[in-house]
């Protein structure tokens, strides 16, 4: 009894480290190429097979807890160092321009010489 809930944990465990891969892979490939390029976070092509492979390991190599963690590791590092950085570099948008106000110049916001 205690085991066969014990399993409907880990079964739910499992499926939200799947969703928080595919998260993870479907945000990269909206990101823009040049932004990974700009915050000096290696490609955009790195990246999306780096997350296709943490994809594929939580659908079929669920039962292999080491491969997990690693899945697990590429999927914090997107996005606790990656995805802030694009972020940054994209002004929020995934794959659009940035849209900072009117008043802003090349170097930031301009304030009226003040």
């Amino acid at each position: 009894m205690i085991l066969a809930g014990f399993n409907d944990l880990m079964w739910f465990v499992f499926l939200g480290l799947l969703v928080l891969s595919i998260f993870c892979f479907v945000d990269a490939a909206l990101r823009r190429e040049d932004a990974f390029r700009a915050a000096d976070k290696n490609t955009k092509k790195f990246w999306l097979i780096l997350l296709g492979v943490a994809v594929a390991i939580n659908l079929f190599a669920g039962g292999f807890f080491l491969l997990a963690i690693v899945a697990i590791i590429a999927n914090i590092v997107y996005l606790v160092d990656v995805r802030p950085a694009l972020i940054r570099i994209t002004g929020g948008s995934g794959g659009g321009r940035y849209r900072g106000s009117s008043s802003d110049g090349p170097y930031g916001p301009y304030n009226g010489g003040r």
